[in-house]
């Protein structure tokens, strides 16, 4: 339904920016590198961590380095990075954190009175309910979260350089449905682990997804 809606308001199935790189940086390095956050306490039992300050685990400090030496030779010009520690951590054990610029539209969504609790917590009590339809009481919708993290998109569409951007599952995944004009709720359609790598790019002009979920496992994990 979300694929059949975007397409619907979008009838070629592209969105377009007007122009793409610089004089200085070619278009094949104008990316955007997601990266979530290593695992957490939360994130391990699959609580919704929205501004709860929770730290990384051993696991997610480990799969933090691990994602910095992917990330080994990459040469990185911008980096933001969300405000809250595990995410701040994370950018710190990869080996970018002394240029990271902390960027509060970064900041996982805000679960309301949903934070702490899991998904088959929450739909024994409403049926069928999705964060990505339905939002959460007293905290964000997709909505919301979309046109806070558009503006952090337009600034990595405007200027041509490789960015780093490391924050949360679920404003990660808005982040890439933007990206690609896709509406937030869109953000449902791509799944991502912790410490997984991604990288968002252009061809032709058009933004899109070049990797995705890249977390260092195989295709049996």
């Amino acid at each position: 339904m979300i694929c059949a809606r975007w397409l619907a308001a979008n009838p070629a199935g592209l969105v377009r920016v007007a122009s793409v790189g610089s004089a200085a940086v070619s278009p094949s390095q104008h990316r955007v590198i997601l990266l979530r956050h290593g695992e957490t306490d939360w994130s391990r039992t699959r609580r919704h961590t929205g501004r709860t300050d929770v730290p990384l685990t051993d696991v997610g400090e480990v799969q933090a380095r691990s994602a910095g030496e992917r990330l080994r030779g990459v040469s990185i010009d911008r980096v933001l990075v969300s405000p809250l520690i595990r995410a701040r951590r994370t950018c710190e054990l990869t080996g970018f954190g002394a240029d990271a610029i902390v960027e509060p539209a970064l900041v996982e969504w805000d679960y309301g009175g949903y934070e702490g609790r899991t998904s088959a917590e929450i739909r024994s009590e409403r049926a069928g309910w999705s964060l990505w339809r339905d939002g959460c009481p007293g905290g964000e919708d997709a909505a919301v979260v979309g046109v806070r993290i558009d503006a952090v998109v337009a600034r990595c569409q405007e200027v041509a350089a490789t960015w780093l951007i490391v924050a949360h599952g679920h404003v990660l995944r808005v982040f890439a449905a933007r990206w690609c004009g896709l509406g937030p709720e869109a953000g449902a359609l791509f799944q991502l682990g912790t410490a997984a790598v991604c990288v968002l790019a252009f061809e032709h002009d058009v933004p899109g997804l070049r990797r995705w979920n890249d977390d260092g496992t195989g295709l049996g994990d």
